[in-house]
């Protein structure tokens, strides 16, 4: 049962879609203008409900089977990112400085053509509910949504959530069960001492060597965690001083911690706070750290993995990977994967440019998968007969 006959028809409107969305990219929570053109297709296929205005600028549809039964949750991200396209397309970003450049674009015109299919046969017992979501790169829509009760409002019995892969062979699907991404914690850190003049550092409390001190321990948690912790620590900014001859007052570091066990997690951030507190206290200066947990890891549950890589295995035959090695990527699915039992799913790009590239840009053959796994999950985990 490969890709859906009636879907592949529908390849050059979801393309049409996604390179209208790809032209004109939102960042965040100001999905307005692409919230509207989801609604008003979703309307024009005859869905049920159109609920818009969720997590502020989402939109969930409701679209019900031939007969009363459980809902299943898919969802989309909508969001572009705050960088140049560089994609050199037709339909490249309109707007400066704003880009599709992660695939949002292509997600959303895939759940746009599984809901035109989905309101036009009904092939299953219960409710498909389609979750249209914003902010996925900052701000955490999906957990906007999970605080918002979407789950319990619209009942839903499991999720699910397809991203494009570059890399991973055009049209491939890859899955695990367990965290498949990464939780995602970010660091700040200002360290004021005393400045003064280069030449006359006893008059002065020189911010920067606590700061390299810092950052040097931190960099080297992975070695003190157990290696199958798999934990990860970048620092990624530093920043102190305008001259040679001028000792700073304020020294500043950023970074990002990444793991998948909640355990580790824990004691990475309690790792962090306990060096800061006490390189600061014995130089001498003053820390003021902000430590900012992010997403939770992406946990797929084992059953609905397993169903979900059968259901991939209907669209695409055996090219599904279900021991696909984990990112240290963050995903704000996790928050609805933590609500409700779900998978997240990976569809493969072929060669382009990596998600977040500023060439890169949504490849349109993989649209009709995408979109036939979607549909093919409501009607395999709903059967109508």
């Amino acid at each position: 049962m490969p890709v859906i006959n009636r879907i592949a028809a529908l390849s050059d409107e979801m393309a049409g879609w996604r390179r209208h969305l790809h032209a004109h990219p939102e960042i965040g929570f100001d999905c307005h203008a692409t919230a509207r053109f989801v609604a008003e297709r979703l309307r024009a296929f005859g869905v049920d409900e159109v609920h818009e205005g969720v997590a502020r600028t989402g939109v969930v549809a409701v679209i019900r089977g031939r007969a009363d039964g459980p809902a299943v949750g898919l969802r989309a991200d909508m969001d572009a990112l705050p960088m140049p396209d560089e994609s050199g397309a037709a339909w490249a970003s309109t707007v400066p400085g704003r880009a599709h450049a992660c695939g949002h674009d292509g997600h959303t015109a895939m759940l746009l053509g599984a809901a035109q299919y989905l309101a036009e046969t009904r092939n299953f017992a219960g409710r498909a509910v389609l979750l249209f979501q914003p902010a996925e790169e900052d701000g955490g829509g999906g957990g906007v949504m999970v605080d918002e009760g979407v789950p319990d409002r619209f009942e839903l019995r499991e999720v699910y959530a397809l991203h494009n892969r570059p890399g991973l062979p055009e049209g491939h699907v890859a899955t695990r069960a367990g965290p498949i991404m990464a939780a995602v914690d970010d660091v700040r850190l200002t360290l004021t001492g005393r400045g003064g003049h280069a030449a006359r550092p006893h008059e002065a409390r020189d911010p920067i060597g606590p700061a390299l001190a810092i950052a040097q321990a931190i960099r080297s948690l992975p070695a003190e965690a157990d290696p199958r912790a798999e934990l990860r620590v970048a620092l990624t900014q530093i920043e102190a001083g305008t001259t040679t001859n001028v000792i700073p007052e304020v020294a500043r570091l950023a970074g990002t911690v990444r793991s998948f066990d909640a355990g580790w997690r824990d004691w990475a951030e309690a790792r962090v706070r306990a060096i800061v507190e006490g390189v600061a206290a014995a130089h001498g200066v003053t820390a003021a750290l902000d430590y900012d947990r992010w997403y939770p890891a992406t946990v797929n549950h084992p059953r609905e993995t397993a169903f979900a890589a059968e259901v991939a295995r209907d669209v695409v035959g055996e090219a599904v990977d279900l021991e696909t090695e984990p990112s240290m990527g963050a995903e704000d699915f996790a928050y609805l994967l933590e609500a409700r039992p779900g998978a997240y799913l990976l569809v493969g790009q072929g060669e382009t440019p990596m998600c977040h590239h500023p060439a890169f840009d949504f490849n349109d053959r993989i649209a009709p998968v995408g979109a036939s796994l979607y549909a093919r999950l409501v009607e395999r985990a709903l059967p109508a007969e």
